[in-house]
């Protein structure tokens, strides 16, 4: 190809852009609501806690931050937060649970953030309430504390950074089904019919099964008003050529084609004091 030639037009690319999401979706660990917060999706997260965001019921968006299970462990750890949340301005906090509670990991809310209606005073109000959350954080992990002197030694580093799982929390009351969409409704509907109709379709498979069942080998002991017991008598053959005979003396029991129980054989007037053989 001399120089001359011209290089092929490169055709622009119409294929939209990647979106990258605000936030990350919740993890199965993740609480649902904290407070009157129902959570959306994760901002960041560290060893101290993670920053969420979130939206009450009637639509005020929230940015959370809550701190991790071995942050909340941490005395001193938790000091530090309640710290620098009472160190924020108090209108930038709108509600945060009570540090008293040593099995629960404290948690924080920040705003105020006006509804994304695309003006610049919504996307700042987002961002210094995430600001606010990080400083929060930060103050927790003492990251950003400056280092007086040189560095000697080995770094800092708290004995709970690697339990980075959410803290404990307390859901009450019970976060659905209020967090359930119409659609998520309707699955849930299905899903309890669904299992209903396999219960029964089960019950009536064991039902053709066993209703021609044969009656249990032997029969059960059926008590009577006299206090005697119904015994199944099975008669057992001598085999061929033994000549044996059975040593029952007596009239044996006659045995009621009906129902199966035994009854004596007569043996005199009632009261009378004869044994099966005796003559009279």
């Amino acid at each position: 190809m001399t120089a001359t030639e011209s290089q092929p037009e490169v055709q622009p690319d119409d294929r939209p852009a990647l979106e990258i999401p605000d936030a990350l979706p919740l993890q199965p660990e993740d609480p649902p609501r904290v407070g009157e917060f129902w959570l959306r999706g994760r901002l960041g997260a560290n060893a101290a806690g993670f920053l969420y965001t979130a939206a009450t019921e009637d639509g005020r968006d929230a940015i959370v931050a809550m701190m991790t299970e071995g942050s909340a462990d941490d005395a001193a750890a938790r000091e530090r937060f309640v710290h620098a949340v009472d160190e924020l301005p108090a209108d930038a906090v709108l509600a945060h649970n009570d540090s008293d509670d040593d099995d629960l990991a404290l948690w924080a809310a920040f705003g105020p953030i006006r509804a994304d209606d695309g003006s610049s005073a919504a996307s700042d109000e987002r961002l210094l309430a995430e600001r606010r959350g990080e400083d929060v954080l930060s103050a927790v992990l003492m990251d950003r504390i400056p280092q007086p002197g040189k560095l000697r030694g080995p770094d800092f580093r708290h004995y709970w950074e690697n339990r980075r799982r959410p803290g404990l929390f307390r859901i009450w009351p019970l976060p659905w089904p209020n967090a359930l969409r119409p659609a998520s409704r309707w699955a849930l509907a299905f899903a309890l019919l669904t299992m209903a109709l396999i219960m029964a379709l089960a019950v009536f498979l064991a039902w053709l099964l066993f209703r021609h069942a044969a009656p249990l080998e032997p029969e059960p002991v059926i008590p009577t008003p006299t206090g005697t017991t119904t015994v199944t008598v099975t008669p057992t053959t001598p085999p061929p050529g033994t000549g044996s005979v059975s040593p029952t003396t007596g009239p044996s029991p006659s045995v009621t084609p009906t129902t199966g129980i035994p009854t004596p054989a007569p043996t005199g007037s009632p009261g009378s004091a004869s044994t099966p053989g005796s003559k009279l």
